[in-house]
């Protein structure tokens, strides 16, 4: 009889739950919880929950030697330009008889900075321009030396903006925080999360090497457009738009980190090698399908009236 092999998951949020039900078919998963009440949840999912807390070392010594595979959806902390959570979770993993022979990693697109609009593949330079860049770098770098050492497969999927219905920018209609004139905006991508869901499942079936992807939708979008399309399907007030140099005076530093980096990303890669076909190929089709569901709009703009 085949035994199931086991995948931990690091980072039990949103879209390692959203992955959850095609990883069981071909899983044992468990997953690290940092309280009881989330471990609860994970059980009834049909996980197996383990409570340990990242930024305590001590707490991770029971993942030693028992998966083989790891889904690695946990940011890293608030600041500083390293990650020691993935310091301390590799330091754990290291220990065991039998090391992890998969690695599945999401970053983000902010780790190559500022491209002027251009469009970019995953060979391009890295050049964090925000701490919070910097720090998934660092956590790149950790894992490219942890699978170099001890072989296996890593993948890196570099996520732009996540979205779903209930991780939509409302807060910023709440705000009327500005945006940027056209001829001066900056480009971005999206991907839906359970897109991104898929991606992960797709990048656990990778056997060897060291791959980098970038795990994003088809259609790079001015951040104007995206913002005026959502308010228009929402039917909420228009955001003022002004020039750059106004906006970035109206913002805070960390909204400005992601107005400010402009870049087009290439998502080739993804398709050829992962085999994975986008339920939402970019944010125009998933607003287009928003719009002619009321109950779907009337939700999310329940939700939104909680954000205010």
């Amino acid at each position: 009889m085949h035994t199931m092999r086991t995948l931990l998951i690091i980072g039990a949020g949103d879209v390692a739950r959203r992955a959850l039900p095609s990883l069981l078919a071909h899983w044992r998963v468990l997953a690290l919880c940092r309280h009881p009440a989330a471990a609860e949840s994970w059980r009834a999912l049909g996980a197996r929950p383990i409570l340990g807390d990242l930024d305590r070392g001590d707490s991770l010594a029971r993942l030693a030697g028992i998966a083989d595979a790891v889904l690695l959806c946990a940011p890293p902390p608030p600041s500083g330009a390293e990650d020691p959570r993935m310091r301390k979770l590799l330091y754990a993993l290291a220990k065991g008889d039998s090391i992890p022979q998969r690695f599945v990693y999401i970053s983000t697109s902010g780790v190559y900075g500022n491209a002027n609009g251009m469009l970019i593949n995953e060979t391009a330079a890295l050049l964090p321009q925000s701490e919070r860049a910097r720090r998934r770098v660092d956590a790149e770098r950790q894992l490219r030396r942890f699978v170099g050492r001890h072989g296996g497969a890593l993948t890196i999927l570099r996520a732009p903006g996540i979205y779903a219905d209930d991780r939509l920018p409302l807060a910023r209609f709440a705000n009327a925080s500005p945006l940027i004139v056209d001829a001066e905006d900056s480009y971005s991508n999206h991907i839906h999360a359970d897109d991104l869901a898929s991606l992960c499942a797709a990048a656990l079936r990778r056997r060897q090497g060291i791959r980098v992807y970038n795990a994003c939708d088809d259609l790079p979008l001015p951040v104007s457009r995206w913002y005026r399309q959502l308010g228009a399907t929402l039917q909420l007030p228009s955001l003022p738009e002004l020039p750059r140099a106004e906006v970035q005076a109206r913002v805070t530093p960390q909204q400005w980190s992601f107005l400010a980096e402009s870049r087009r990303l290439d998502n080739l890669r993804i398709k050829r090698e992962l085999g994975v076909r986008l339920r939402w190929p970019s944010v125009l089709d998933y607003l287009a399908a928003l719009a002619q569901d009321e109950p779907r709009k009337a939700a999310i703009l329940a939700s939104q009236a909680k954000i205010r």
